[in-house]
């Protein structure tokens, strides 16, 4: 172990590190299946000088989708917005997306972004097509930026879905996807024990259990919409 401990970090850092150290120990945090990324051999048996935490970001891509339907059921064009730069990441998104909408009745329009500018210009774009609602990819780049698209949506009225529970405090309409605090105290205890000499080969990859759906009742109600009970029974928090 470096005498600067494990590292900890998420997909495009853990590459750049697994490309240039194959010894200093590496606690990585993913939302896409670390096997194909290549960062360990298996799941149960990384090998190798990295481990951490897998939280099922594409696994439950289908259950928001679902979620925004019961949201917005009159709904029928949904907008997806990616970013090509993070390829792992749009690519799974997608491929969740489009096999789960026309199951639901949903058409799908794809929004490429990854720049700022190109936000806006997203945006003119769901002005033009007049997409019904709008599905945000988890990215970092979207979270960086989460003030722009919340204020956006709300300009023009579009429900909008989030992986992440910071989009819905922003002001956006919901969010689900997994609890990113208690991911981090798991990516903290495996660096704990890293640093108390366990080997990263030898520490599982982990399956992230907890889950948060969040709904915005305010921007629910400044968007005209009006939450069912039943999906409001089944939010772990409302922010009114």
């Amino acid at each position: 172990m470096s005498a600067f401990g494990p590292l900890r970090t998420c997909v495009a850092p853990t590459l750049a590190a697994k490309a240039v150290t194959a010894t200093i120990p590496i606690v990585f945090g993913t939302g896409n299946d670390p096997v194909k990324l290549g960062f360990v051999a298996s799941l149960a048996q990384p090998g190798g000088n990295a481990t951490g935490i897998n939280f099922f970001t594409s696994e439950v891509l289908t259950k928001r989708l679902r979620l925004l339907h019961e949201l917005v059921p009159k709904a029928v064009r949904i907008a997806v917005l990616v970013n090509p730069a993070n390829a792992a990441t749009a690519e799974s998104t997608l491929r969740e997306v489009q096999e789960a909408a026309p199951t639901i009745g949903l058409q799908v329009q794809i929004l490429n972004v990854s720049t700022i500018g190109q936000i806006d210009a997203a945006f003119a774009n769901l002005a033009r097509e007049r997409a019904d609602a709008l599905f945000v990819a988890p990215d970092a780049f979207f979270l960086s930026r989460r003030v722009q698209p919340v204020t956006l949506t709300a300009r023009d009225r579009i429900p909008a879905t989030y992986g992440l529970r910071e989009f819905v405090e922003a002001g956006g309409l919901m969010s689900y996807g997994t609890d990113i605090a208690n991911m981090f105290h798991q990516v903290g205890v495996y660096t704990g024990s890293i640093l108390k000499g366990a080997k990263p080969a030898n520490l599982p990859v982990l399956q992230s259990t907890k889950f948060e759906f969040v709904i915005n009742l305010t921007t629910a109600k400044a968007l005209g919409l009006t939450i069912p009970s039943g999906v409001l029974s089944i939010a772990d928090e409302v922010i009114e």
